[in-house]
């Protein structure tokens, strides 16, 4: 066999297993429509970025000596590793994520607040005060 014939081998090897998992394809089962949890993933995601600057923000001014920045830069990092644990419960569909969801209402309305101290000042702050009242929202209805 030649390497003509050795790629149009694989070619045509490639093209029946294309083929063959098109046709398996449609026999699986899959949700339709959105996820259940979407808007709290959606939410919860925009809150981990608008979190992530904030925090970089609070603390690049920290190190320039504005201490009144740790308070926000403390209730920042909670959002943070609440909102990721409540995206990996609540895209797995877990049992827990409603009560996550319950504790991500109170962690981001803090947060909120806090920000809120700086908002008028700091865009980072204002980013994350506007996403974390979005998260709280949206956490808020999947638990109502």
């Amino acid at each position: 066999m030649n390497r003509r014939e050795a790629l149009f081998a694989t070619g045509a090897l490639l093209a029946a297993a294309g083929t063959a998992q098109a046709a398996d394809h449609s026999h699986h089962h899959h949700h339709e429509g959105a996820h259940p949890w979407q808007a709290v993933l959606d939410t919860a995601g925009i809150c981990i970025e608008k979190g992530e600057v904030c925090l970089t923000h609070c603390i690049m001014l920290l190190g320039e000596g504005d201490k009144s920045m740790a308070a926000c830069a403390t209730s920042v990092r909670e959002m943070l590793a609440s909102c990721r644990a409540l995206v990996s419960l609540a895209a797995a569909e877990s049992k827990f994520a409603p009560r996550l969801a319950a504790l991500c209402v109170d962690v981001c309305k803090a947060c909120e607040a806090e920000c809120k101290k700086h908002a008028d000042k700091h865009k980072p702050c204002k980013e994350c005060m506007e996403s974390c009242a979005e998260c709280a929202k949206a956490c808020k209805a999947m638990v109502a």
